[in-house]
């Protein structure tokens, strides 16, 4: 079977819809068993929204300008945004406890 081609999304705009359910997540915070947490470095930082769209938890917030902030109560360190992340302004860090 041949593979799947790598799909490269050129900003939030050219990107499909997605469903986001804030659920209980925001009545619980659900972040204490994480041992990654997401860093995001804002001198490389381009805000194009493409780490919040792809969070499975809304952990992600923009600001007014665009550019994105951690909410890290609820933020799981599962990396999709480091990994999506069209500049490499995300990466990923152990988290101290």
């Amino acid at each position: 079977m041949p593979k799947a081609k790598k799909i490269v999304w050129k900003g939030v705009d050219d990107m499909p819809e997605m469903a986001v359910s804030l659920s209980s997540m925001r009545v619980n915070k659900t972040a204490s068993w994480r041992n990654l947490k997401p860093v995001i470095d804002y001198d490389k930082c381009k805000p194009c929204g493409i780490c919040w769209k792809f969070c499975p938890e809304p952990a992600i917030l923009l600001k007014e300008d665009g550019s994105p902030v951690i909410d890290y109560d609820y933020c799981k360190g599962c990396g999709i945004c480091a990994e999506e992340c069209p500049r490499n302004a995300i990466t990923m860090h152990r988290e101290e406890r």
